[in-house]
């Protein structure tokens, strides 16, 4: 083989391996615990992260606190396993989770707030209407529907990031115990 064309497919070789374990340590989770469909990396915030997740949430998330003070869960999946898209109606359906305040956002895939004309974003602890015995339900992606509760989703691949700010002991001792919204996919187009 020609001494330049070995150095070129050598040098392309490197530089494709180099982006794929760039791209793979960004987007995996060491130290990743989960419940249900919600993820958190037990490290995130705290001066025990390593620098690969530092990274992530310098181009992920911004102004990690530590785990005492909350802890974030992300969701890229509904229950059955299927990525979440915008195209497709989901219920999320649960109670408070143990924590002094919560919220639930979705963000796009560019981990922005989705644009949407009505200016909603987001449920919380203080938001989210409630039935009689305490639990919600909220409809995610897709029209407005007849429930108060709903999240617009837009129209791609999209995440719910769920906080909980000042979470219980017990949560915050185990995360993978939280007791968590479920997240059903009902339709889609």
């Amino acid at each position: 083989m020609n001494p330049v064309v070995r150095i070129v497919v050598v040098a392309v070789t490197g530089i494709v391996l180099g982006l794929f374990a760039t791209w793979i340590t960004m987007r995996g989770l060491p130290g990743a615990v989960s419940s249900g469909v919600w993820v958190t990396n037990l490290t995130t915030g705290s001066p025990a992260s390593d620098p690969y997740t530092r990274a992530r949430v310098a181009l992920h998330g911004l102004f990690a606190l530590n785990r005492n003070e909350t802890i974030y869960y992300t969701a890229t999946k509904d229950d059955g396993g299927e990525r979440l898209d915008g195209k497709c109606r989901y219920e999320l359906r649960g109670r408070d989770p143990n924590a002094r305040w919560w919220s639930i956002t979705a963000y796009g895939g560019d981990d922005f707030l989705i644009a949407n004309p009505q200016n909603i974003y987001s449920v919380s602890a203080t938001s989210v209407v409630r039935g009689k015995d305490g639990s919600f339900s909220v409809a995610v992606g897709g029209a407005r529907g007849p429930g108060a509760n709903w999240i617009p989703a837009g129209d791609g691949a999209f995440s719910l990031t769920l906080r909980l700010y000042n979470p219980g002991p017990e949560v915050a001792l185990d995360p993978s115990q939280a007791a968590l919204p479920s997240l059903k996919r009902i339709g889609c187009p």
